[in-house]
């Protein structure tokens, strides 16, 4: 049996914005991901979650996710991250979109409840040393 943390982990450092299969492969058919951002309280299930993830693959050559912290409390697991995406209009230059924590509880070795807080990237926060030291 894997460990929650490393199906976490496994599912961050995959290619979701090239390979839609993923969602299949990690999320639980009954996920239900809570999500404060900019705009207010969300909640997804399967298909929000599948939508979302190809809209990333509509509009982005490419999505790097950087994880800072990764910590795991028997089968809940919570992670700290920055997305950077690559626009199709223009690859070569990378650009940071956001930053999340979230807490993923894991079941039958699959993403199954997930609450997550984001805010936008703003271009001060390349200063930051917070993420330089990664705590996995």
């Amino acid at each position: 049996m894997k460990k929650a943390k490393d199906i976490v982990k496994a599912f961050y450092e995959s290619d979701i914005a090239n390979d839609a299969s993923i969602i299949e492969e990690f999320f639980h058919p009954q996920v239900k991901a809570t999500w404060n951002g900019v705009e207010g309280l969300n909640t997804l299930d399967f298909n929000d979650v599948s939508d979302f993830f190809a809209d990333i693959r509509k509009n982005y050559k490419d999505l790097r996710i950087e994880i800072s912290h990764l910590f795991q409390n028997k089968d809940s697991v919570s992670i700290r991250y920055k997305y950077y995406v690559r626009a199709i209009e223009n690859p070569d230059e990378e650009i940071g979109i956001a930053h999340f924590i979230c807490i993923w509880e894991v079941k039958d070795e699959k993403l199954y409840r997930g609450y997550q807080i984001s805010q936008p990237f703003k271009d001060k926060d390349e200063e930051d040393t917070s993420y330089d030291e990664v705590k996995l």
